[in-house]
């Protein structure tokens, strides 16, 4: 043999190769980046999900002020006829409240004499 395979040779068999190790890195560092990723999106649709359902609620609630006032101001209801459940998914027109319930309660108070 010539001395230059020879030492081509000798290098060959002194290499370690550090592909499988660094495509094993990569493949460990994708994986966390996934379920990072992942994690963020429902975390980001559970959010969504809770501000859909509080904007129902305030909704909902603003909706049964409204018809308590209009009752009793409009109306010409007592007080005491005002109160009690609003279920504005009974008739089924209102789909944005489904399964949404307004309990009116109203009361008369007393200020300098006057009833209010």
């Amino acid at each position: 043999m010539y001395p230059r395979q020879l030492h081509f040779r000798q290098l060959h068999l002194k290499q370690r190769g550090i592909g499988l190790p660094a495509t094993i890195f990569l493949i460990v560092i994708l994986a966390l980046i996934v379920l990072a990723m992942s994690d963020l999106a429902e975390d980001s649709s559970m959010g969504f999900a809770q501000d859909f359902e509080s904007t129902r609620a305030f909704y909902a609630a603003e909706s049964g002020a409204q018809i308590a006032l209009n009752r009793v101001f409009v109306g010409g209801t007592t007080c005491n006829d005002a109160m009690g459940y609003l279920d504005f998914d009974a008739g089924g027109s209102n789909p944005g409240l489904d399964n949404c319930i307004a309990q009116l309660i109203c009361r008369i108070d007393t200020v300098a004499g006057t009833n209010i």
